[in-house]
């Protein structure tokens, strides 16, 4: 069976997507698109003369209708956030750029799933649901994924320990007011702050991770990614990846992605990161895992954030 995964940008992003996803080797066919088309083209060209070394793929540029029967279209266009800007200050150019794509690419592939990558990712997944009609089960942003992400590779490495082996979350907005909600943090299914307490530290002092060092390194680290090398793009093309892979998998996985709210938490009409079943019906729902009252008011603090920026742009 075909897998088609069609991405639209061929910018950073875009292309290391494409890139980690021949090298993974789960898709057949992947189609790139870009206003600049000589970009795309030899994005697609410099990806297609390595693939003799991978699992066999199709990967080409060309137009929003060369999109159809895409399985997953990932959608990573818009300005690049720059330096000292917030993912926020993007929000009504990005808008505005999301506002020509939709028409033309839901016309092609209606019943593909939507991966939102452009930032601000949270209200540009809100504007897909209120705009695209496509069905809401077929629309999920990458949301808090790279942050989760983040927080996990920062816990093993103050530990020591496989990231496979810390289980930890990023919910919220992707950006300022996102939160780690603590009382979830799991190594091995020991909570992050008793897991020194279980270890041999062999004459070595272990302290627990003080939770704000951790919580601000997440935070920041990509726009210090971004002040040292001007972009951020191989760990969001694995996350989305990652993210993809769910989606052509035979079950379900449990994914931070950004949904819209629906009264969960006390949270309705925003769209932002909780704990969602993402599979190959897309998005499933979410998990309703239990927050203590301060995580519930961090994250109703975060969709205030969104919604605050929401009410003042034009989709």
């Amino acid at each position: 069976m075909g897998r088609k995964v069609t991405i639209i940008g061929a910018g950073s992003v875009g292309a290391a997507t494409a890139y980690a996803m021949v090298i993974q080797g789960f898709a057949s066919e992947i189609v790139m698109i870009d206003i600049n088309m000589d970009k795309a083209l030899g994005e697609a060209l410099d990806i297609r003369q390595g693939v003799p070394f991978c699992n066999p793929v199709s990967i080409y540029a060309g137009s929003y209708a060369d999109a159809k029967d895409s399985d997953i279209v990932i959608l990573t266009s818009g300005m690049p956030r720059k330096p000292g800007m917030t993912r926020l200050d993007l929000a009504q150019a990005n808008v505005n750029i999301t506002k020509q794509i939709i028409p033309q690419i839901t016309k092609y592939a209606p019943n593909a799933t939507y991966v939102i990558v452009a930032n601000p990712v949270d209200i540009l997944t809100y504007q897909f649901y209120k705009t695209s009609g496509i069905p809401e089960n077929q629309i999920m942003g990458a949301g808090t994924i790279l942050d989760t992400a983040r927080l996990r590779a920062r816990i093993s490495e103050y530990y020591n320990v496989s990231q496979q082996n810390v289980h930890a979350y990023v919910f919220g907005e992707h950006g300022d007011s996102e939160f780690v909600p603590w009382s979830l943090a799991n190594i091995s299914n020991i909570h992050v702050d008793e897991y020194p307490k279980c270890i041999e530290s062999h004459g070595q002092i272990i302290t627990p991770l003080v939770h704000e060092d951790v919580e601000e390194y997440t935070r920041k680290s990509g726009g210090k990614i971004i002040a040292r090398k001007g972009a951020t793009f191989y760990a969001i093309a694995i996350s989305v990846c990652h993210l993809c892979k769910a989606l052509f998998g035979a079950i379900d996985s449990t994914l931070t992605v950004s949904t819209m709210m629906h009264g969960e938490y006390g949270i309705e009409d925003v769209s932002l990161s909780t704990l969602s079943l993402v599979g190959p019906n897309g998005n499933m729902g979410k998990i309703l895992v239990p927050l203590t009252d301060a995580e519930i008011e961090k994250l109703r603090s975060s969709a205030n954030c969104l919604k605050t920026i929401i009410q003042g742009l034009q989709f």
